[in-house]
């Protein structure tokens, strides 16, 4: 044997090794996402400690997806081979200079934000849930809400992630412009995501109300108005009567500011008890309201940090088009409101900044985001979706690419003028498609 075929032999003996020090077969009980509708199609799981260990876990895959918090609806994250979940990487370094934070891929929003709080620094948005991995988030572009707000992918600055070949790459937003751009919302089709970096901003306050029964008919005079009377607003709705049965607005407060909140908000009252978005649900696991002013991480989501979402049992949709024709779209949907309402919890109604990341929902288009919460109905579901595609049709709606969706592809790629680019990117990282699964090869690759 010459020097090159033994260190060969020997580095892959060593990378099994490693392996199978930290990695985990589960076989004794199959594994699902957090809604319970996907059982996972592997029990090859791998949880390595480290980023070495999940270079090596990558060299050892011939494929391999990433696990986050099993927050998604769909099968972006399934495997038939391999599985890599990184959540014992819980680093949170803050950089007080550069005023950003790098964390670890494991990092969940509901971690985060009370360390850099207590440092006097906040993000400028959250998801309605705190419980998703930060890492995860911006994979898929999940976005929080607000008029002037971009989802949580535009505060990143800086990406580490492990290439098919096992080696840790780093961009940044400096460094590498149009490169950093394609790869923010990576889907993890061009690797392992390891670690990210975020621009941080001083610390705020936010007061939340809500106001009951908002006819739609006032969006179509007023829809920015609405939309803008908070830092976050959001519109729910069962699609019965024309009507947003609750508005959420989310106002960021000033040092000393005593908020007026008006009454009534363009006809709808304002509630004199805290509320579930969903109708008749108990308020205990959501986030303080009455205009009563708290920490940021405390009023942008829905629902309380500490509160841990029960069985999840729901199913959810989401499409984003252009905030232009936000009030024709939900006219549009409406039209469909027997065929929902019987299978739906809750719609929620909420905009979202235009963004110059390639795959993001919000790519150069401000949006209006239409989400959908169902019951866990799928076959009912689905063919519900087809239905309401074709309503949103001429809007030329995005899908959340972590939700659910029956769009054909050639539809979905449609919608990314720079599609080509980012899959020009995944090549140069991942050539021979090591991270890419069926979802991916489907949505991305199929015409």
């Amino acid at each position: 044997m010459n020097k090159r075929e033994f260190l060969k032999t020997t580095g892959a003996v060593v990378a099994s090794s490693m392996v199978s020090r930290f990695s985990s077969a589960e076989p004794a009980a199959p594994r699902e996402n957090w809604a319970g509708n996907i059982t996972y199609s592997t029990d090859h799981l791998h949880t390595p400690a480290t980023v070495d260990e999940a270079r090596a876990v990558v060299k050892s895959c011939d494929a391999l997806r990433a696990l986050g918090t099993r927050h998604s609806f769909n099968t972006i994250a399934d495997s038939t081979h391999n599985q890599i979940s990184l959540k014992q990487l819980q680093d949170i370094n803050l950089d007080d200079k550069a005023q950003t934070v790098t964390v670890g891929a494991g990092v969940t929003y509901g971690v985060l934000a009370p360390v850099i709080d207590a440092r006097g620094y906040a993000l400028h948005n959250l998801a309605s849930l705190p419980h998703i991995s930060v890492a995860g988030a911006i994979a898929t572009a999940t976005h929080g809400s607000g008029i002037k707000n971009g989802n949580l992918a535009t505060p990143v600055t800086a990406l580490e992630y492990i290439t098919a070949d096992g080696e840790v790459r780093h961009l940044s937003r400096e460094k590498d412009g149009d490169a950093f751009l394609g790869a923010v919302v990576g889907m993890g089709a061009l690797g392992i995501v390891t670690r990210v970096t975020l621009r941080l901003q001083p610390t705020y306050q936010v007061a939340q109300t809500v106001y009951r029964n908002l006819s739609l008919d006032h969006l179509e005079h007023h829809f920015d108005e609405i939309f803008g009377a908070g830092y976050s607003v959001s519109l729910f709705t069962d699609w019965q009567q024309h009507r947003a049965t609750q508005v959420w607005v989310k106002r960021r407060l000033t040092p000393g500011e005593n908020v007026e909140w008006p009454n009534p908000f363009f006809g709808a009252a304002r509630a004199t008890e805290d509320l579930h978005p969903i109708e008749g649900h108990p308020a205990e696991s959501c986030t303080e309201q009455q205009g009563i002013p708290g920490p940021w991480y405390e009023r942008l989501p829905h629902f309380r940090m500490n509160f841990t979402p029960s069985s999840g049992r729901e199913l959810q949709t989401e499409y984003f088009v252009p905030r232009e024709h936000g009030y024709q779209a939900i006219l549009a949907v409406e039209k469909l409101r027997d065929r929902i309402t019987p299978h739906l919890f809750v719609t929620e109604l909420r905009t979202i900044a235009a963004d110059n990341l390639w795959m993001s929902m919000a790519y150069q288009r401000p949006s209006l985001a239409l989400h959908f919460t169902w019951k866990p109905e799928w076959p009912e579901v689905r063919e519900i979706l087809p239905l309401i595609e074709e309503q949103l049709a001429p809007f030329g709606p995005r899908p959340h690419w972590g939700k659910l969706f029956t769009l054909a592809p050639a539809k979905v790629q449609s919608q990314y003028a720079r599609l080509a680019d980012f899959k020009a990117l995944v090549a140069h990282s991942d050539p021979k498609g090591k991270f890419r699964n069926a979802f991916l090869r489907h949505t991305l690759y199929e015409g």
